[in-house]
């Protein structure tokens, strides 16, 4: 293996660790895409019960629509796509990390790790890279430009296999990208995340606390919301609109998460031997999570992006792997939860450790502010009438205009 000098001129000299980086292209066996579209032609179905629809996971009636357009889907199209992004591999601790990026044109870029979160990938970030990389190219000011950097998740996509237990703990993954941004030669760099992503940034804060421009996140803060339930009338407005749906999804909203968190070993033999299992487990969380003015997940995102994004899932059998990632971040949680004595998450660590701290709700969230900034540490917080759990997909001109006022407050 050669050094990342050899590999990229434009990493620069600079670059001294020896562990080497390496570019990366997806490269799908075509023996792969016709197993998938054999096994979608053979999905033994189950029939649809009279009268019930989403509330008790996704229809058979829905999910075969789906699954006959996953047959048909060009994923040699979104190869090109997703090739046409600068992608490389490293090692870290020993665990394959892949990641996107993307360097601005613009000489003064600061540079932006974004985190995805379960059950998207990489792909979520698609329609943002562009904007935040290259704003003048957008209508935006060159001033607002970011150096891109999109890791997968390990045991995510292609960052797997996943070579050891121990990667749900969020701690070490943020250690992993701090590190993944040394050896890309940064020494300041400013992160954004949602879902599992937001606890990566909040960790961040804690792992590299003096290279951390700032912290921006979506949707819940970590510790949030897997608390126990609240009681609506402590709060008003807003606030108490997402609280209730906070008790409503304890409620009915979190099958999915005891399932992975207790048995991810169970249910990777489903997923990874059935695509419309597969399917069907993600696409749930897309009807449940996107902007609640969406009658079905395609209103929300794009189906053919839906449809990548479990393509991708299913191609690295990282269904599997980010089961047991969920797993053990549970057992961290509750852990966590054990020592506390029950609190509710509130307070924000980030902020409390002098990193600036920003957090964007959007439509279908539950972050009550009243919980997660009691005391107003937060340097920037906006509610948007829009969007839900996956902004970058359903509403990325509003998260990039976020991003970029909230580091616009910051970086300079």
């Amino acid at each position: 293996m050669r050094n990342l000098t050899f590999l990229d001129r434009s990493y620069g000299e600079a670059m001294t660790n020896t562990e080497p980086i390496r570019p990366f292209r997806i490269d799908i066996p075509q023996p792969d895409i016709d197993d998938l579209h054999d096994r979608l032609a053979r999905t033994r179905w189950y029939d649809d019960l009279p009268g019930v629809e989403w509330n008790r996971g996704v229809p058979t009636s829905y999910l075969k629509a789906l699954a006959a357009t996953w047959r048909e889907h060009d994923w040699r199209s979104w190869e090109d796509r997703l090739n046409a992004l600068p992608q490389f591999v490293t090692e870290i601790e020993g665990q394959p990390i892949h990641f996107v990026h993307v360097r601005s044109p613009e000489p003064d870029a600061l540079p932006l790790v974004l985190t995805h979160g379960w059950p998207s990938s990489f792909v979520e970030f698609l329609d943002v890279i562009g904007p935040l990389s290259d704003p003048r190219a957008h209508g935006g000011d060159p001033a607002d430009a970011f150096d891109v950097i999109v890791p997968s998740l390990p045991g995510f996509a292609f960052s797997t296999p996943l070579r050891e237990t121990g990667w749900g703990n969020l701690f070490r993954v943020a250690a992993a990208w701090a590190e993944l941004m040394s050896r890309l030669g940064y020494e300041r760099f400013a992160a954004h995340g949602g879902d599992v992503g937001a606890g990566v940034t909040g960790m961040l804060a804690m792992v590299a606390p003096q290279r951390l421009v700032g912290a921006h996140t979506t949707g819940p803060t970590p510790g949030f919301p897997f608390g126990p339930p609240l009681d609506p009338t402590r709060f008003d407005g807003a606030d108490r609109a997402r609280a209730e749906r906070f008790n409503q999804y304890q409620r009915d909203g979190l099958g999915y998460l005891h399932l992975q968190a207790t048995r991810p070993h169970t249910l990777a033999h489903l997923i990874t031997d059935s695509p419309a299992g597969q399917l069907a487990w993600i696409a749930e969380k897309f009807k449940e999570w996107t902007d609640e003015a969406a009658d079905l997940p395609e209103d929300a995102v794009s189906r053919d992006q839906l449809l990548a994004n479990a393509s991708i899932y299913w191609f690295s059998r990282s269904g599997a792997s980010s089961a047991h990632i969920t797993y053990e971040g549970m057992q961290a949680f509750r852990q966590f939860m054990e020592q506390h004595g029950g609190e509710d998450g509130g307070g924000n660590p980030t902020a409390a450790l002098g990193v600036p701290t920003g957090v964007a709700v959007f439509a279908a969230d539950m972050s009550v502010r009243s919980i997660i900034d009691p005391d107003g540490s937060l340097s920037h917080w906006t509610e948007y009438d829009r969007g839900g759990h996956f902004p970058a997909m359903e509403v990325p001109d509003l998260l990039v205009d976020d991003i970029r006022t909230f580091f616009g407050k910051v970086r300079r």
